[in-house]
């Protein structure tokens, strides 16, 4: 995207006075265009393919398939759709799971007006932005990641690849799965797999699921 060209934006939530302010403050910005707008996940996958998004701005409560799941699968397209997440909820565990999929902008809905813009523009230029109020919740994950350091040095001898496939082993994908996503055969996730353990002092398939599980949050926050 040249940097004179205009970000392209469609806008996922199903409270339509809502969804029309949101469109206001966005197309204030000569910068910003509204190309699409839905009320639901299903009707937003449906317009994708016919329009030029660059970002997604999406409510996390959607009826039927929630933000989050509509997230992951924007995320995994080809190529991937930035997200701005917007959301009513300051829990942590809901925070921690949008980080992981790896949302660009997380915002609380009450302080949306104020952080819309910013959030959308960090999203197109591959920053992240995270809604004031929360600031706390992403230093916890920064600490949940220097405490996995400590307790468990030889994380840091992972390859960016064995890293890349603990994180899907958190998410309690296959090998099958691991290896489609990373564009690797089975076979070679096996032996991923295999060296994370020797790495780790693991033994067997069981205890090395059990601390990605464990490890989830501070995993996902460890560079590659």
């Amino acid at each position: 995207m040249a940097k004179t060209e205009a970000i392209q934006i469609l806008v996922v939530d199903d409270h339509p006075i809502f969804r029309k302010g949101m469109i206001q403050i966005i197309e204030d910005d000569p910068l910003l265009r509204i190309v699409g707008q839905a009320g639901s996940a299903e009707e937003a996958l449906q317009q994708l393919p016919a329009l030029p998004v660059d970002v997604a701005v999406v409510d996390i409560d959607l009826p039927g398939m929630d933000g989050l799941e509509l997230s992951s699968r924007l995320l995994k397209r080809k190529p991937p759709v930035p997200v701005v997440l917007l959301t009513m909820h300051k829990s942590e565990k809901i925070f921690q799971a949008a980080l992981d999929l790896g949302v660009s902008a997380y915002i609380l809905k009450d302080e949306a007006e104020s952080g819309i813009v910013s959030g959308i523009k960090c999203a197109a230029r591959g920053d992240h932005y995270i809604t004031p109020t929360l600031a706390s919740l992403l230093v916890n994950r920064g600490r949940r990641a220097a405490q996995l350091r400590q307790q468990t040095p030889a994380v840091e001898s992972l390859t960016p690849t064995e890293r890349a496939v603990l994180r899907r082993i958190a998410e309690n994908k296959t090998s099958r799965e691991i290896g489609a996503e990373l564009f690797i055969s089975h076979r070679t996730v096996e032996t991923h797999r295999a060296n994370i353990c020797a790495k780790l002092n693991l033994s067997g398939s069981h205890p090395l699921l059990q601390f990605a599980l464990q490890n989830k949050s501070a995993l996902a926050d460890l560079p590659d």
